[in-house]
């Protein structure tokens, strides 16, 4: 049988990416600036800001099967998952400016208040974000339509974090006029604000043309059920985890890696000061950019499972050996950070879209579909991996001795463990989840088998 593939434009491929802008505006946000933000401008302690991550996100883990579960049975004339991102995008934005105010009240208060801002935002997050994931599954039928799409979805997503990244610690300076607080606080609103527009323009511009079988019903506990026997998503369930620790710890680690341990802080290009950790995440996020744009090629010449292998595999090597770096060294620091990025880059596009292959598999294999489940249990795993990325960001932190504005000749423990947490800790992370994807049984042979009994059935069920 001969499939007829649908036509999605550009305009609507860039449209769906557009949305993984909106959330990275934040979610880069998070991962860079949040635990500096915590414990070097609104005053927490590494380890109230690490129980604080512990507690929100394990809580925000439940919220993301719920927010799948809900999203798979809404039927409204705009889809199933399209209206969510309608819905949040205000609530988004505006959560996301309140997380990063910091009020005049006591060190109470101000742990409190972090816990409402930053848990009502990643339950809002959730809300949008689940569903918006779940879109790929029914964007189109296609499994290779969805690796193009998947792989303009993480440019579009990277080009929030090179924003994020480039422009975060400029504006916060330029804004506040030397008061990080007000800085922070108004980079937050301008992010807040372009993320809403943008998530309003997504809803409107996508279409979801792929729905669940005619007449189907089914309970949550057969949902459930259906997931957990799904052998290739658990497979991708446990390299969410390890790949979201690996680059929680990384990433987190970075604006301290600079501040207390490169010799340098700031290069002079043209007579301005850069500052020396924004061009290193710039680098990372141009690099990852460029390697993006060649994961269909990549998939198409040695197969999505083959090409993550590889990938990986040399990310965890390189941040290994970028241990080995002297504070002195921050040309190698800045080459070693554009061959991470580059390497690791394809990586995202392809476990995304194979998220969408194993909810083909599973309506294959069992005759139900549960797109937003898959899509929203996916999201707990990466939560899950951030969870504990962002816990032993602060414990270790804590455990080295790290104390805000210290100096750093005085404190040589904690910045041996600020070198570990940029290197050592998540080349382990990388490298496990490399190990894992030789596990996952779903080859683009397979696939394209499946994709054709699909629509046969989907042919036959109509007639």
């Amino acid at each position: 049988m001969t499939l007829v593939k649908e036509h999605i434009s550009f305009l609507e491929k860039v449209a769906y990416g557009l949305g993984d802008t909106a959330s990275n505006l934040f979610f880069q946000t998070f991962m860079f600036f949040l635990p500096y933000f915590y414990t070097d401008v609104f005053g927490l302690s590494a380890v109230a800001m690490s129980t604080m991550f512990a507690v929100v996100r394990m809580i925000d883990m439940f919220v993301d099967p719920m927010a799948g579960v809900i999203a798979d049975r809404t039927n409204t004339k705009w889809g199933k998952f399209r209206p969510y991102i309608l819905w949040f995008a205000i609530p988004f934005g505006l959560l996301g400016w309140l997380t990063f105010f910091t009020p005049n009240i006591s060190m109470t208060g101000k742990i409190l208040y972090a816990y409402i801002t930053y848990g009502g935002m990643m339950v809002v997050y959730s809300l949008a974000n689940i569903p918006y994931s779940a879109l790929l599954g029914v964007i189109s039928s296609n499994s290779t339509d969805r690796t193009a799409i998947s792989s303009i979805r993480f440019v579009c997503a990277f080009i929030g974090g090179f924003i994020v990244q480039g422009l975060t610690i400029y504006l916060v300076g330029k804004l506040g006029h030397g008061n990080d607080r007000l800085g922070y606080n108004l980079v937050a609103a301008i992010y807040g604000i372009s993320a809403t527009l943008m998530f309003f323009y997504t809803f409107s511009a996508t279409r979801e043309r792929v729905s669940p079988p005619e007449k189907q019903k089914t309970s949550l506990l057969v949902d459930l059920l259906d997931l957990v026997r799904n052998i290739p998503w658990l497979v991708l369930f446990f390299i969410g985890i390890f790949t979201l620790s690996f680059v929680s710890i990384r990433n987190g680690a970075i604006m301290y890696y600079f501040k207390y341990y490169s010799a340098e802080k700031t290069w002079i290009l043209g007579g301005m000061h850069l500052d020396l950790a924004s061009i290193f995440m710039l680098a990372g996020t141009l690099a990852a950019i460029a390697a993006i744009l060649l994961t269909t090629k990549l998939s198409q010449l040695f197969g999505k499972k083959n090409t993550y292998i590889i990938c990986m595999t040399t990310t965890a090597v390189l941040t290994l050996v970028y241990y080995l770096l002297k504070p002195e060294q921050t040309v190698l620091m800045l080459i070693f950070q554009i061959v991470i990025n580059f390497t690791a880059g394809p990586t995202a596009p392809l476990v995304w879209s194979m998220y969408a292959d194993t909810a083909d598999y599973s309506e294959w294999k069992t005759r139900r579909r549960a797109t937003g489940l898959v899509f929203s249990a996916a999201s707990s795993a990466q939560k899950f991996g951030w969870t504990i990325g962002g816990a032993l960001t602060g414990i270790l932190l804590q455990y080295v001795g790290y104390k805000a504005n210290m100096d750093p000749h005085n404190n040589p423990d904690a910045v041996e463990g600020i070198r570990k947490m940029i290197s050592v800790i998540p080349a382990i992370g990388a490298g496990l989840a490399a190990i894992s994807m030789i596990f996952y049984s779903l080859n683009d042979k397979r696939m394209a088998k499946i994709e054709v009994l699909l629509h046969a059935r989907r042919i036959d069920s109509k007639q």
